[in-house]
């Protein structure tokens, strides 16, 4: 599969009177974050909050901003979230993409939304404990060594 972008709007929820930002962004599931260059952090005049230390894709680490809200459009979802300043183009991680339920569809190779909820995002707000299956209910052998 190659590279998907999509087009995003972005803007600054706490200055609405800023007109939005079209944004072509690199869409990558196996990056977390909203990452975001210092134009467009700029444009949407959003808030330094903190500075972190970000590890890149080469596995190298760096401080950058951690700048925001930030609110995302894309089709009909929307979400807020925080951006990392870093790098030379807009990259969407898993974490905006799950909360507005997105998917990558490798076929066509771009960001769609979630064909099984076509008309709101649908989120998991807790997840299940393997703790709470009971061992005689699961299907796993043990053994000893």
């Amino acid at each position: 599969m190659g590279l998907v972008h999509a087009d995003l709007r972005l803007s600054n929820p706490r200055l609405p009177e800023l007109k939005p930002m079209q944004v072509n962004a690199l869409v990558d599931s196996g990056a977390f974050m909203l990452c975001i260059p210092e134009e467009v952090a700029s444009q949407l005049k959003l808030e330094s909050l903190e500075e972190r230390i970000v590890t890149i894709a080469d596995g190298s680490q760096k401080k950058a901003p951690f700048v925001g809200p930030v609110e995302i459009r894309f089709d009909n979802r929307r979400t807020f979230v925080g951006a990392m300043v870093l790098g030379d183009e807009v990259l969407m991680g898993a974490i905006p993409m799950e909360d507005m339920d997105l998917v990558i569809s490798p076929k066509e190779q771009k960001l769609v939304v979630n064909p099984a909820h076509p008309n709101f995002p649908v989120t998991v707000a807790k997840g299940f404990r393997v703790s709470a299956i009971p061992m005689e209910d699961m299907d796993v052998v043990i053994q000893k060594t």
